[in-house]
């Protein structure tokens, strides 16, 4: 399959964090101060200009170099380290990049001294974090262990799902009721009833879950619906005679995988991808791990739900509250540099792969984060005796 056209094939990449100086060791973390939860009065962003048939500020080749990158190949590193197996370059690489994302589990003591007197809110992305990533998105299953994990750590902290996957999805995913639950990157979220929350945005309406419970919802793309609903079966057939490639309705967001296609096709695959975006210049590209997302261009992301469901939790505005994000993929930087900016609490990065993140701490992979889970569990019940 040969892609003869010469129009450039963008995807428009959400940024590299910056090497930013840290804020300090992490024990003197500040207390959460700030004034409250302060929306945008626009929601909408300004729409990228497109010139040269490609967006703004996204490089002619740069969309090859992004999808290569955003899903390194897994490399296992060393744990016992002896003369018989010394370390690889890569594991030497991967511990110097420790200093600067200490383990959560090593550090778990700092972290519990730090949330003494104070009233941890968890918030978790699904896969890559509580589920391995997967060739299949559909058996993205994770483990009764990790369920009950996550099933105890609820009866302990509020805890909420925030994922890339459709709010009904991810639910059917993990099946739990403790938990609340906001899909597409945060776009469609199911949060406890509290009447200023609603009252203040006008995309929020109250509803009720599967019990019957009064929930509110919130979805800011409500709007985009129709559009996303054309882009997905403009997708699905677009993309249906390349091997390996997956369309993937996420209900505000579009999903195309490409983790089982050849890598030389991937070029195919973006160009595809972008001949159907041209048209619909108020929906924009990211990339995850081997995945495009296709977004409305609206100025909300994981971050700005994290600031939702603290401000619906009844947690926005109060010192005593210290909120932990765990995830594994870009779009979690969101909700880990709203964390840090604002001094409100701890980003987890889930990686095995050395990168730059708005995180303070590092968990490996999902066996880590379960392992971490258990330990709040037991540090809470400690606690409290």
């Amino acid at each position: 399959m040969d892609l003869k056209s010469n129009h450039t094939s963008p995807v428009l990449t959400d940024p590299v964090p910056l090497g930013k100086s840290r804020l300090g060791v992490h024990s003197s973390l500040l207390p959460y101060s700030g004034p409250g939860t302060a929306f945008p009065a626009d929601l909408f962003l300004t729409i990228p200009r497109r010139k040269n048939g490609f967006l703004d500020d996204v490089r002619s080749s740069s969309w090859l170099d992004a999808m290569k990158s955003s899903s390194p190949p897994h490399r296992k590193i060393t744990k016992d380290v002896n003369n018989d197996s010394p370390a690889t370059e890569y594991d030497i690489a991967y511990r110097t990049w420790m200093v600067k994302y200490p383990s959560a589990l090593t550090s778990f003591e700092q972290i519990t001294n730090y949330a003494k007197g104070k009233r941890i809110a968890l918030f978790l992305d699904y896969d890559g974090t509580l589920s391995p990533i997967v060739d299949n998105p559909d058996c993205a299953l994770m483990s009764d262990a990790m369920r009950m994990a996550v099933k105890r750590v609820a009866k302990h902290f509020p805890t909420a799902i925030i994922s890339g996957r459709s709010h009904d999805k991810v639910y059917e995913f993990v099946g739990l009721n403790e938990l609340y639950y906001a899909g597409s990157h945060g776009m469609d979220i199911m949060g406890p009833v509290r009447q200023s929350v609603v009252g203040d945005h006008r995309h929020g309406f109250r509803s009720t879950d599967r019990q019957g419970k009064d929930v509110n919802l919130f979805q800011p793309a409500a709007e985009f619906l129709p559009m996303i609903g054309e882009v997905l079966k403009s997708l699905v057939e677009t993309t249906k005679d390349i091997e390996g490639a997956k369309v993937e309705n996420n209900k505000f967001c579009v999903s195309v995988h490409y983790r089982n296609v050849d890598e030389k096709y991937w070029a195919v695959v973006a160009q595809r991808v972008h001949d159907i975006l041209k048209n619909y210049p108020r929906l924009r590209l990211t990339h995850g791990r081997k995945v495009l997302e296709v977004r409305p261009v609206i100025n909300w992301d994981k971050g700005k739900a994290v600031t939702f469901l603290l401000e619906s939790l009844g947690l926005s505005d109060c010192e005593d509250v210290l909120p932990i994000y765990i995830g594994d993929d870009r779009t979690d930087e969101d909700a880990f540099k709203v964390l840090r900016e604002g001094n409100r609490g701890y980003g987890i990065l889930v990686s095995a792969v050395p990168k730059e993140s708005n995180a303070f701490y590092s968990l490996r992979d999902p066996s880590e984060v379960m392992e971490f889970l258990k330990s709040l569990v037991i540090w809470r019940k400690s606690s409290a005796l």
